[in-house]
């Protein structure tokens, strides 16, 4: 675009101030790379949403006078151009502007950023949050027009649609006799066996609705697909990986049908058995590393959620304490916890063809209890419970814990069977060293179930007791400032002078285990302060290098 064409351009975005997609800045030499990052959020999303091709940032021109002033931003050409990469690595998806153009106005140099509008049913986000405009400010993307870019793609189901070319001969025979048995069992109160096996292929395919008046479906090559035919499919690379990490390396891809291939892949996990020894009990409690239905209803979770047009795998990372599944696309609607806690119903699906098939198929549950049945069964083995990542605006991280992260944790629940799910979840988010709400925490100590100040709670002593964890309660808690600094006090008294090495020596051991090496030092710093200021002791040396007294030791 030549500089005439540019300063029409300008003129034309200025006579439309009053726009969303649109922002100017007066900007100096110095501009603030994330602040760009969440206006490059804010304007994509806008222009999706106004079915504008792009948004603007505009910068050398006064947001308040509409008049052009200039700008020192970037002016070598090169380290201008590089924001391009800059954007893209911190936007999600991976985006960036479509051009940068420099305007060389007769009143001051102005850049002109063109932003592309989102895509259909992606909402853009800069470093894991979502932006919009409010009139002219910056403003978090409200919930109301996330679900309407996301819900841009609901009319344009991609597991709906017809394969052309696709017949009977591009599915498995093994994984329709399975297909036909699990629709059986499902409807055994509707259809007899025999009924069913006296259906054709065609009618079958119908009835489990994986096919659209006989014509092969997506979903249907999805769950019954030959491994051969796949290809059907492409680009989309409609595949799961597993991947083993740890002192043993190796990883496997499996394709169609996944009717099949996801009880394959849980086979393909080493899984043990455990042994936990409740407390005052001879005999252990036998558990396997994995549960089968946790997987599996997790697995089937990501097949039925994934973003099949995003073109990614779903990956199930297999280490030595945990499985950890991976699928892009966005935690479609709501949160994990308004499945675990309030039995949410979802109202609509990212996959709704697919979703129904596969609840055809008893392989999800289409009524939103899946994920609530996953945290039960682990609590029922008195394991961690799973983990969801959603840090990552389009990509959903499960994980599955196989070992017991926190002893008493376990213990508590093998003795403490009819707690709340919503205290267990609240107890295993501090077992894991993870935030919880002031009301949950609030709640716990009432319930004397844990003890220590905020960031480091621990088990109480009520606990600690019942799960013969005294000692460790006794090296977690916290003493109070007053009888340390007593012991400081008495090593004054009993050799005169203290370095900060001294004190610490003294101290570090026994200060709570709760506390990190940071805070153990700041801790320590401020008992010396506290001291100060009360006029117990005194610096004799410098506050490089001090040297702690009694005030009478001069």
């Amino acid at each position: 675009m030549d500089q005439s064409a540019l300063k029409d351009l300008l003129d034309r975005l200025i006579a439309t101030w009053e726009n969303e997609v649109f922002e100017f800045k007066q900007a100096g030499k110095d501009y603030d790379t994330d602040k760009i990052g969440e206006y490059f959020s804010a304007l994509s999303n806008e222009a999706n949403l106004q079915n504008a091709r792009a948004g603007w940032l505009v910068f050398g021109v006064n947001n308040k006078t509409r008049t052009v002033v200039g700008t020192d931003y970037r002016r070598d050409s090169e380290r201008l151009q590089s924001l391009k990469l800059q954007i893209a690595q911190g936007a999600e998806p991976s985006i960036s502007f479509r051009n940068i153009y420099e305007l060389h106005h007769p009143t001051g140099r102005v850049v002109l950023f063109e932003i592309p509008a989102a895509p259909r049913g992606i909402p853009i986000a800069w470093k894991g949050h979502y932006y919009a405009r409010a009139n002219e400010s910056l403003v978090p993307l409200g919930l109301d027009k996330l679900d309407s870019i996301r819900q841009q793609t609901l009319a344009e189901d991609w597991t709906a649609k017809l394969v052309e070319g696709a017949s009977l001969d591009d599915l498995d025979p093994h994984a329709l006799k399975v297909a036909r048995e699990r629709f059986a069992a499902k409807h055994a109160n509707r259809f007899s066996g025999e009924d069913i096996a006296g259906w054709s292929d065609a009618t079958f395919l119908n009835r489990a609705k994986l096919t659209q008046s006989g014509a092969i479906t997506r979903t249907a090559l999805l769950l019954l697909g030959k491994a051969e035919s796949a290809w059907r499919l492409s680009p989309h690379p409609v595949e799961i990986t597993w991947k083993l990490e740890g002192e043993e390396r190796a990883y496997e891809h499996f394709g169609p049908p996944f009717l099949l291939t996801s009880s394959q892949i849980f086979a393909r996990i080493r899984n043990i058995q455990l042994r936990l020894l409740p407390e005052n009990e001879l005999l252990a409690h036998e558990v396997a590393k994995y549960d089968q239905k946790v997987v599996l209803e997790a697995l089937h979770n990501c097949i039925a959620h994934q973003d099949y047009t995003r073109a990614a795998r779903i990956i199930v990372i297999e280490q030595p304490d945990r499985l950890v599944l991976v699928n892009e696309g966005g935690f479609f609607e709501g949160e994990p916890n308004d499945y675990v806690l309030h039995e949410h119903t979802p109202l609509r699906y990212r996959n709704p063809f697919l979703s129904q098939a596969m609840t055809e198929l008893n392989m999800i549950d289409h009524m939103g209890y899946g994920i609530q049945d996953i945290y039960k069964r682990q609590r029922q083995r008195f394991f961690p419970l799973p983990d969801y990542d959603l840090t990552k605006p389009d990509v959903v991280r499960l994980t599955i814990h196989g070992r017991v992260v926190d002893e008493a944790y376990s213990k508590l629940l093998m003795q403490q069977t009819g707690l709340p799910l919503v205290d267990v979840l609240a107890l295993d988010r501090i077992q894991k060293h993870l935030p919880v709400t002031d009301e949950a925490v609030r709640h716990l100590r009432q319930a004397r179930l844990i003890e220590g100040r905020k960031p480091n709670f621990f088990i109480s002593a009520g606990i600690a007791d019942a799960t013969s964890q005294k000692a460790r309660y006794i090296r977690t808690r916290a003493f109070d400032d007053q009888h340390y600094e007593g012991l400081v006090i008495e090593f004054l008294r009993k050799f005169k002078r203290a370095s900060r090495k001294d004190i610490d020596d003294l101290l570090w051991d026994k200060l709570s285990e709760a506390l990190d090496e940071v805070q153990k030092k700041r801790k320590i710093g401020n008992l010396l302060s506290s001291l100060r200021i009360k006029g117990r002791i005194h610096n004799a040396g410098s506050k490089a290098i001090p040297e702690w007294r009694l005030p009478d030791e001069q």
